[in-house]
């Protein structure tokens, strides 16, 4: 009964999700060159570390599904989620801008004669029953890389530390100025150990995907 439950609240909110990715206007690349720099000096240096609320890289985002990045600005900027520097930048943002924004880094190193794996590699018992607890591949995709819905991210060879603080940060959605509200991605955080959460983050990191950093400078002629 659990499972079937989930398994619903995964379609509803997938389905929400489509529905509101499909309302909003669709964003312009070439726009979204010229609103980026402020994204510059952490995502578009190779390796960048964040240090709150702890030291980790900063995510990449070259690459990443334009619904998702515009979902992941409007909830710092509705403080569902509350990293102080990314709220103050959300915040400064209309939806237009996030939307060019999203647009210019989906196409950003983009490079179609790279094939992708269908399925991602074979894990560990271990692991592979923590996938299958957390139901990572009814929405990331069988590759990881290749979401049911707009709205939801390529996960395939995030930064490993990055995505242990993401998940952990959905079991910490009760702090101040740090944590995510989500109410499917805070279920299933909630239903590992930190310990559990890093296993996870180091079989999805190992994984094929269109996520990279492309190196970028503020002084570009």
């Amino acid at each position: 009964m659990t499972k079937l439950i989930t398994s619903v609240l995964m379609v509803f909110v997938a389905s929400v999700t489509s529905v509101a990715y499909a309302q909003d206007a669709a964003g312009d690349a070439k726009a979204g060159e010229t609103k980026i720099a402020m994204c510059i000096g952490c995502h578009g240096i190779k390796g960048y570390q964040a240090s709150f609320p702890e030291v980790y890289k900063v995510p990449m985002i070259s690459g990443q599904n334009a619904g998702y990045i515009v979902s992941s600005l409007t909830a710092y900027q509705k403080g569902e989620r509350k990293h102080p520097t990314m709220r103050s930048i959300a915040a400064s943002l209309t939806a237009k801008d996030m939307a060019d924004i999203a647009a210019y880094y989906e196409s950003h190193g983009k490079d179609d004669s790279v094939t992708l794996p269908e399925k991602a590699s074979e894990a560990s018992p271990s692991t592979a029953a923590l996938l299958a607890k957390g139901a990572c591949a009814s929405c990331h995709g069988a590759n990881l890389n290749k979401p049911m819905v707009p709205g939801y991210p390529k996960i395939a060879g995030q930064y490993k530390d990055y995505l242990y603080v993401a998940l952990k940060s959905y079991k910490q959605d009760g702090q101040a100025t740090w944590g995510r509200s989500n109410g499917v991605m805070g279920g299933i955080a909630k239903q590992f150990t930190l310990a559990e959460l890093k296993q996870l983050s180091a079989y999805v990191s190992s994984q094929q995907g269109d996520l990279k950093t492309v190196p970028q400078s503020k002084f570009r002629k």
